[in-house]
């Protein structure tokens, strides 16, 4: 668990569990297969410049069933939005949280 989330948990508990339940509500959804939903989630982190997010979301894709070249694929979508910093920043992480 990251630092952050332990925060908001300890700062916050109620806060955060109205949030758990309103990304529950997100994550239940219907129209997206829950594999395209991590990718969706990792795309739009990248775009937001949230590398602790990435690093969270890029497991759970895996587990998921998303391959190496799909979430590598995300970081070269998100060249069009951020420039190379998608490459730059978010690429090396990306690898790296996979193949752990």
């Amino acid at each position: 668990m990251s630092n952050t989330l332990e925060n908001f948990i300890k700062e916050a508990p109620e806060v955060q569990k109205a949030y758990q339940g309103f990304i529950g509500s997100l994550i239940e959804l219907e129209g997206l297969d829950a594999k395209t939903k991590q990718l969706i989630y990792i795309a739009m982190k990248i775009v937001s410049d949230d590398l602790n997010a990435v690093r969270m979301h890029v497991p759970m894709a895996k587990n998921l069933g998303a391959s190496r070249e799909e979430v590598v694929s995300v970081a070269m979508l998100a060249i069009s939005v951020i420039g190379l910093k998608s490459v730059s920043t978010f690429l090396p992480v990306i690898i790296e949280c996979y193949e752990k």
